[in-house]
């Protein structure tokens, strides 16, 4: 600001009228302001405009997961594309922070709150009875939930229905004849995955199928293969598995190889959250597939309407839909 008061023959005081669009200077002389602010590639600092109540344009994203299952997982790089995608075209930019437990993310959202680092935040990955709500609740900082709408206490969400998705990959199993269908599910404390395990038990109850059986893991590969192994070995081993990644999925298809079955003829096997791995593999997998970056696109766009102090309502987006591939036949008894 000095050096274009010093260049524009003004006090600082109308380069900062001028700059900031306030009233105080002539037209000639906010022209001649602006056009030496731009020739020597002036731009506001962020930091100080947060101090002074200004818009950061900046919205922040706190991920607790394990960097080596965040790093593989397409969901979250399919999620956070559409979010950029949203962002950018409004000139917002996307604060990313991988922190490793709820209390170094709940430290994170207070961090942001006081030093007005963000305008708002998303949050994903809910868990039951999720802690981090009433603390942004308390916070009145502005917050989209990813996730169930049940979990999201007075903040907004977007969401899809898990239960009926589940509800479609089964019965589509069932009607090919699979009887005892297991599930290699992720971290139960999420309330995604105690929503989909309680849909499982249920449509199996439904179906008269064999018992539900799920297994949880941590969402990476490895312990998919774990846990594909321990189905696999049992005396009444399932014919077909339900896995709630791809990249567990994938996992699962390369233990099965490993021992000896065959997919689909001896083990069907059905992914969720659809990708480019998903196909790429062969068999390629039969998925649940939704457009995620157009999930991600749509939380964006609410939290910035938010931000701009526009009202918003929860909204439920399309559910996981189910597409058929190789990976999945009529199961070699029908009966079974």
């Amino acid at each position: 600001m000095a050096d274009i008061a010093r260049r524009a023959g003004v006090s600082k005081v109308a380069v900062s009228y001028a700059l900031n669009g306030q009233s105080g200077v002539s037209d000639a002389t906010r022209q001649r302001i602006m056009a030496i602010a731009e020739e020597i590639g002036w731009n506001p600092n962020s930091a100080a405009r947060a101090l002074s109540g200004a818009p950061t344009h900046t919205i922040g994203m706190a991920l607790r997961r394990p960097a080596r299952t965040l790093g593989a997982e397409p969901f979250f790089m399919e999620l956070i594309s559409g979010v950029e995608a949203e962002l950018a075209s409004r000139s917002y930019a996307l604060t990313l922070q991988v922190v490793a437990d709820q209390d170094a993310e709940i430290a994170v959202y207070k961090r942001w709150w006081s030093e007005r680092r963000v305008d708002g935040v998303l949050v994903c990955d809910l868990r039951l009875d999720d802690p981090r709500i009433p603390v942004l609740e308390e916070l009145g900082l502005a917050a989209v939930v990813i996730g169930a709408s049940e979990g999201s206490g007075s903040l907004p969400s977007v969401w899809s229905s898990d239960a009926s998705a589940i509800e479609e990959a089964v019965e589509y199993l069932a009607a090919l004849g699979h009887r005892g269908i297991a599930r290699v599910s992720g971290m139960p404390e999420l309330l995604h995955t105690a929503v989909r395990t309680e849909a499982f038990d249920a449509v199996c109850r439904r179906l008269d199928l064999e018992p539900a059986v799920t297994v949880p893991t941590d969402y990476s590969g490895e312990d998919s293969a774990r846990a594909t192994r321990r189905l696999l070995m049992t005396r009444n081993r399932p014919t077909a598995i339900l896995y709630d990644n791809d990249v567990m999925a994938i996992a699962g298809l390369a233990v099965a190889g490993e021992m000896g079955f065959s997919v689909p003829e001896d083990l069907s096997i059905v992914a969720w959250d659809d990708s480019v791995l998903s196909q790429l593999v062969r068999p390629a997998l039969t998925a649940m597939s939704r457009d995620i970056p157009a999930y991600g696109g749509h939380a964006a766009r609410m939290l910035l309407d938010i931000v701009n102090g526009e009202p918003a309502d929860s909204l439920e987006d399309e559910p996981a839909h189910l597409i058929p591939r190789g990976s999945t036949a009529r199961p070699k008894t029908v009966g079974r």
